[in-house]
């Protein structure tokens, strides 16, 4: 169970965490990028670039692998210069997205790599990428042929990214008229949020900017 109240919205937590001093040796540090590996560079690309708008930092072609870089440009001078967004955006801009393609992956059947939210290999859950107008978005990606897991409104159980797997081994079951039921109040947040899968079957969660909840 969790130490953490039912229900509760904590800003830091329960205020455990050390004092963050200006001459901590951390002082400068950023979480720069998560890597996904990927079996279709087209496709992935294709996704990531055409329907979520990213766009390419670098290329490199290591010899037994590819791997991608992408990123937002966040001021006009980088969108009209893209060549610019990309000499300058690598190692000192936060929320970057590299695919690392081994070659050969492409002749591989579909579904070479698990999501994370699937057994037995259980693990990474979702990237998180949050939208001006999100209907709006919802219904461009579907068009465009996106699969959705969660769609707006909805906010059940059955939605969540716990599997069958780990409930059958005593993890995440909820026991109603405890405090192991969903929330209801987190049941409202949940419904403004929506699961899509890109072409390797990752999770990728939707949330309107500027959402308070």
């Amino acid at each position: 169970m969790s130490r953490f109240p039912h229900g509760a919205y904590l800003p830091n937590g329960l205020k455990t965490d050390p004092p963050l001093p200006p001459d901590a040796p951390t002082i400068g540090y950023m979480l720069n990028h998560l890597c996904l590996r990927i079996r279709d560079p087209a496709k992935s690309l294709h996704f990531y670039i055409d329907l979520m708008g990213m766009r390419t930092i670098f290329v490199t072609n290591t010899g037994p692998m590819t791997v991608y870089f992408l990123g937002y440009p966040r001021t006009d001078r980088h969108r009209e210069n893209l060549e610019e967004f990309g000499r300058e955006t690598v190692a000192h801009t936060p929320g970057l997205l590299e695919l690392f393609h081994v070659h050969g992956a492409e002749k591989q059947a579909e579904g070479l790599y698990g999501s994370g939210n699937e057994p037995p290999y259980l693990g990474f859950c979702h990237l998180g990428f949050s939208v001006p107008d999100l209907p709006k978005a919802v219904e461009r990606l579907k068009a465009e042929g996106v699969p959705v897991i969660k769609n707006l409104g909805e906010a059940e159980r059955e939605k969540l990214p716990i599997s069958d797997w780990e409930n059958e081994r005593g993890m995440g079951v909820e026991v109603e008229g405890t405090e192991s039921e969903l929330h209801p109040d987190f049941k409202k947040i949940f419904g403004h949020f929506v699961y899509l899968q890109d072409p390797d079957g990752y999770w990728v969660e939707l949330i309107p900017q500027g959402f308070t909840g």
